[in-house]
């Protein structure tokens, strides 16, 4: 079963309070997401850190109800 964008968005914002997110679905399938993430926790974090951060905030759902995820995250 695809995941909703707005369920994407919480489960980002759970991890990352003080987020801007962005998220644009690709294929209009629900299973292929583009995410742009702006959070302070970011900062001084290698991009390679950075996206561990966000696939942990995923609680394993990718590969399962998240197929695909383009990541964009930097610090405010």
């Amino acid at each position: 079963m695809p995941m909703l964008a707005h369920d994407l968005e919480a489960l980002i914002r759970e991890s990352f309070p003080d987020a801007e997110i962005e998220i644009q679905d690709l294929a209009g399938d629900g299973d292929h997401y583009r995410a742009i993430i702006r959070s302070e926790a970011f900062a001084g974090k290698s991009r390679v850190a950075q996206h561990q951060a966000v696939y942990a905030a995923l609680k394993g759902r990718m590969g399962g109800e998240l197929h695909a995820l383009a990541l964009d995250t930097g610090p405010k």
